[in-house]
């Protein structure tokens, strides 16, 4: 398993962090955008989605995301 970090630009204007554990990078993407849809009410028009990071998980994995 894989820890992905994806940035995504949704409804033109607003930047948004995403961390996801998957064994692929497909799945990763499709998770990613399925995270997005989770988490607004209204379906969020995802303008960019983009991989950032990806670390292989052992004992531990992290990232620091600056706001």
């Amino acid at each position: 398993m894989k820890l992905y970090r994806f940035e995504a630009l949704i409804n033109s204007s607003e930047n948004v962090s995403i961390i996801v554990v998957a064994s692929d990078e497909l799945s990763a993407f499709e998770t990613a955008e399925l995270e997005l849809e989770k988490n607004y009410l209204k379906l969020p028009v995802i303008e960019e989605l983009s991989l950032i990071d990806t670390r292989t998980i052992r004992k531990k994995a992290g990232f620091v995301i600056n706001s």
